[in-house]
Parts: C-alpha cells; structure tokens; sequence
C-alpha cells in the first residue's frame, strides 16, 4: 500500500495496481514516457529519471508505440492507476522472451508523485506480474552513463550482466543523442532473488 496525497490534502492508502493499457491510454502514455525521461522543458519539477545531457528530443511518440505493439504482440503494456479509468500515475512494459526471461522498459512515475517510493512498488508489482505468467528473470537495458539509475535497480536486486548492446545510431525516433560514445548495459535479476535497502 502506498500513501498519497497532493499539497494540503489528506494522505489516502492506494493499492499498487497494474491495468493492461488500451487505446484510450496512447496519448497519456506517449506524454509520460515524454514527461519523465525528457522533461517538460520549461524548468518545472522533472524526473530524476531525465536523460539529459545524453539524449534530447522525444522518447516516444504515438505512431512508435503503435509500431512496437504491433510487432511484439505478446508484450504487456502496463498502467499504474488508482482505479480503472483514473489519471494513469505510472507504466511499465514487460515483454516476454523465448528462454524465460521478459524484458522490462517504460517504467516511469508521474514526476511530481518520485520519491514516495511509488517506482519501488511499481517495480515490484512489475515483477510479480512477471513471475506468475511464468518468468524466471527480468532483463533490461540502461545507457552506461546512468550509474545514478542502474545503482537504483542494483538495490532491488538487479545486476550487471557485462554484456552490452549498441545504441541505435541513425534512428532518432527515440530521442537525438548528444554524445557518440552511447552504448547500453544489460541487467538482469533472477526473480525472487533478494533486493538491497536503500
């Protein structure tokens, strides 16, 4: 359970919820995955997760989403909401792969709700939704510039595999890179392996 609450307001306890996303939702998942990885560029409160002085430019858009849901149809495209039909607070992707393991991306909290621990729960009910359709591990990839965001899921008991992937020069749809020495880092973590406290 995870207590919220804006400026003023009483705190309420909210169920971690994770709601298979539906069309509907396109356009306010595009918005996040803009919001908490590239900023709003106007100076407000941003993500922690923000990739700058790595990547600018959009991280998704709607017709990229399409495309990735079209050609991964067994992938899960998960929303984090109070309830059915509410404002989406989080998401996260999971898609599964042929050995076993399913790959984690997306996972992003609405800015102005971090550090209340809600990417932790996020994460975690990622996991469990992976582990009872049969996962065994969770991977994902992290530009090694990160070390901020990859120590983050070190804690949860995520670890660096040294293996690497080459970072996708020439297709900008992702973001504009502002370096030429991108490459990513790939994680894994056994699932119902232990996490580390913060």
């Amino acid at each position: 359970m995870q207590a919220l609450g804006g400026h003023g307001s009483r705190l309420r306890m909210l169920p971690m919820q994770l709601i298979p996303a539906v069309e509907a939702d396109y356009t306010a998942i595009v918005q996040l995955a803009n919001l908490a990885y590239r900023g709003d560029g106007r100076g407000g409160r941003e993500s922690w997760n923000v990739e700058s002085g790595v990547l600018a430019g959009q991280r998704l858009d709607e017709s990229l989403l399409r495309e990735e849901l079209a050609t991964k149809p067994q992938a899960h495209l998960l929303t984090f909401r109070e309830a059915a039909g509410d404002k989406i607070l989080g998401m996260v992707w999971l898609d599964p792969q042929p050995d076993g393991s399913w790959y984690l991306g997306l996972l992003a909290i609405r800015p102005h709700l971090q550090m209340r621990g809600l990417g932790h729960s996020l994460l975690a009910a990622a996991e469990d939704y992976a582990s009872v359709r049969g996962a065994r591990r969770l991977r994902m990839t992290v530009i090694y510039l990160r070390t901020t965001l990859i120590a983050w899921y070190e804690r949860r008991g995520y670890r660096l595999t040294g293996e690497t992937e080459p970072f996708p020069y020439g297709d900008e749809r992702y973001g504009r890179p502002l370096r030429d020495d991108l490459y990513f880092a790939v994680l894994e973590k056994r699932l119902n392996s232990p996490a580390f406290p913060d």
